[in-house]
């Protein structure tokens, strides 16, 4: 939050330094707000209907039964298509440690959720092109399977 009393003192300060480019500034960024507004807008609908349907009461009953790398599997899409911030995020995945779920699984789950934007896509579209959102979520994925792997590994959940 502090941030913000910063940003604006900032501002302020560029506001007595120069108000002629503060305010070119501050034009730019609204215009830039109003385009990306319909793609947040879709985000945020995408979010509510996301967290409505995925409760962490779900999540846990989902990500507890069947076959371990099935559940890998399983967290990971559902990681990848849940947008949570990362102060709800990781006392969610110490609930699922608690609940008995394994790291492995949990890495899964919490790495694709920081790093795989699927409900942000049309943001990232945006402002990146379809081509560049695409890949950059399809490397983030394969890169948090590999780290769950590796965590898996660590915690001697999984075997080579």
């Amino acid at each position: 939050m502090w941030f913000f009393y910063v940003t604006g003192f900032l501002l302020i300060v560029s506001f007595f330094a120069d108000k002629e480019k503060t305010k070119k500034a501050l034009l730019i960024a609204y215009k830039r707000f109003i385009f990306i507004s319909p793609s947040f807008l879709i985000m945020l609908i995408f979010v509510s209907m996301i967290l409505y349907l995925f409760p962490q009461e779900k999540i846990i009953s989902y990500l507890d039964s069947g076959y371990h790398l099935v559940n890998v599997a399983l967290a990971a899409l559902v990681g990848s298509v849940t947008v949570m911030p990362g102060f709800v995020a990781f006392p969610l995945a110490g609930i699922l440690k608690a609940s008995g779920i394994s790291y492995m699984i949990i890495a899964a789950f919490t790495t694709t959720l920081m790093m795989v934007g699927t409900v942000t896509f049309p943001v990232e579209a945006t402002y990146f092109g379809k081509k560049v959102a695409l890949l950059r979520n399809i490397v983030s994925f394969i890169i948090a399977i590999i780290v769950s792997i590796v965590i898996g590994i660590y915690f001697g959940e999984i075997t080579l």
